[in-house]
């Protein structure tokens, strides 16, 4: 009997789920045999026992493919909601839809929920890791950071063509939840004077002086500040931050400081890239990793394996227990790692030093 497998996407839409829809239709379909059906908007379709039937060529426009270099994901997806509140109906659903494995997209959150609702069902289930937050354990890689870090590094050469014709600071406001990766990547790769990561304690001292060092050493006027979405507000006699949240956001917060540090001396202005690093054409890595992932978790369920999710590792794809993955997520950025050291070497304020004698 012919395998009849689903595939859906869940929680936030980043580049490059499209190109993992394609990998697993295109493989499933020519190596195996297989029927492929998109679950749409993540569990709610399997709530809905609604079902879409996916072919190699049903997207086709005269022979072109349009789903290796389109951003978001045709099948919609959602992030909100109760989920587990609906697990029976749920579960119910994947038997009603005659499904014999499913493939879940989705970032820890995501697979948290979809490996409870495996392990109640009983499905055949491999999980692939996507997320613009990059805080998805045991994998070096995962769909959609890299196409974000790219989004946010063009932006950061933009803002400094403007900062530095106004003698401006400018204040970048990124995406990351609880995780550093994304400001850490773009900030080094984009030229930031000071990135602000949720992982690293800081001082609005410590980036006033940066900034006044980099003004009266080194007569730049000017300067590009990129600052986590997680940052909490900086600690006053210690460098550990506060555990509250500013209500004006962190970006804006940040700026208020430091014109206060200053005297009202430095003229800055907020951006807050919000989710523009979400959309976009997919980078060539992530329509590689996309493939890669897409391609490996359709032969983990032809091998017969199940609860496990798909890991760039030394340069290969690997199957990872998932239980072994949410155990270690999110995946933080260590304070003292390589890159953190880079950008220290390169003068860059990254916060407070921690650890280290």
């Amino acid at each position: 009997m012919q395998k009849r497998l689903g595939i859906l996407t869940s929680g936030g839409d980043c580049p490059g789920l499209n190109a993992v829809i394609r990998a697993v239709v295109s493989h499933a379909t020519l190596s195996y045999n297989w029927q492929v059906v998109g679950i749409p908007y993540a569990t709610r379709g399997l709530l809905e026992r609604k079902a879409i039937p996916l072919s190699i060529h049903g997207l086709d426009l005269r022979g072109i493919d349009p789903l290796l270099n389109m951003g978001g994901t045709i099948l919609g997806s959602i992030n909100k909601g109760d989920t587990l509140a609906h697990i029976e109906e749920i579960v119910a659903g994947y038997h009603t839809l005659e499904l014999d494995a499913l493939i879940g997209i989705g970032g820890d959150g995501s697979l948290a929920i979809l490996n409870q609702l495996q392990k109640q069902g009983n499905w055949q289930f491999v999980a692939i890791p996507k997320t613009i937050d990059c805080d998805v354990a045991k994998t070096e890689r995962v769909v959609g950071f890299d196409t974000a870090v790219n989004t946010i590094v063009d932006a950061l050469n933009r803002l400094t063509f403007t900062a530095a014709s106004h003698d401006r600071v400018m204040i970048v406001e990124v995406m990351g939840r609880t995780a550093g990766h994304l400001a850490l990547q773009s900030g080094i790769a984009g030229g930031a004077d000071v990135i602000l990561i949720p992982e690293i304690p800081y001082k609005i001292k410590g980036v006033c002086e940066h900034l006044a060092e980099l003004r009266d050493r080194w007569e730049r006027r000017f300067a590009i500040v990129v600052v986590a979405e997680g940052v909490q507000i900086a600690g006053n006699s210690s460098s550990q931050p506060s555990s509250q949240k500013p209500s004006c956001g962190i970006g804006q917060y940040i700026a208020d400081e430091l014109r206060c540090c200053s005297n009202n001396e430095i003229d800055i202005r907020v951006s807050v890239l919000g989710h523009i690093q979400r959309g976009g054409i997919p980078s060539a890595l992530d329509r590689l990793i996309a493939t890669a992932f897409g391609k490996a978790a359709v032969d983990l369920l032809a091998d017969g394996q199940s609860a496990q999710m798909v890991a760039w590792q030394n340069g290969q794809v690997v199957a990872v227990p998932l239980e072994t993955v949410l155990a270690s997520s999110p995946y933080l950025v260590d304070p003292n790692n390589f890159l953190v050291q880079i950008a220290r070497a390169l003068n860059i304020y990254v916060g407070e030093k921690i650890g280290v004698s």
